[in-house]
This record gives C-alpha cells, structure tokens and sequence, in this order.
C-alpha cells in the first residue's frame, strides 16, 4: 500500500516500528537515512489526517451549536 493510502493506525504503526528500529541501535548508517526518510514521510501523514478530523470534528460542534441536524 502506498503511503498516501494509508490509514492513520496504519501510518502510525509503522511509524513506531521505525523509532523502535533506530532506538535499538541495529540499524546500519546506510539504512539510517531512509529510515528516518519514511518517519518523516509517516509523520506527514499521521499530521494531515489530524487536521482533516480536528475540521470534521470543529464542524459537527459548530452544526450541533447551531442545532442543525448532522446526521449523515
């Protein structure tokens, strides 16, 4: 799956399993950099799709404000 097609959980996890990777000190200096590459990549994602849902999430308060119904 490529990177834009994952989910949060998805890109989170890997993420993790990245710091673990380069925590542990048994990553090779030529691994290094795409490691911490794909974090960087990771990190992106997991950052857009917060801001998606912190929009979603600041609409549905705003609609129950408002007393609109929002359901879907």
């Amino acid at each position: 799956m490529n990177s834009k097609g994952k989910s949060y959980q998805e890109a989170y996890q890997e993420l993790v399993e990245i710091v673990k990777e380069l925590e542990s000190d048994h990553v090779s200096i030529d691994e290094m950099s795409k490691k911490v590459k794909r974090a960087a990549t990771l990190a992106y994602i997991c950052k857009e799709k917060l801001k998606i849902t912190e929009k979603e999430i600041a609409e549905i308060l705003r609609e129950l404000e408002g007393g609109e119904d929002v359901r879907p």
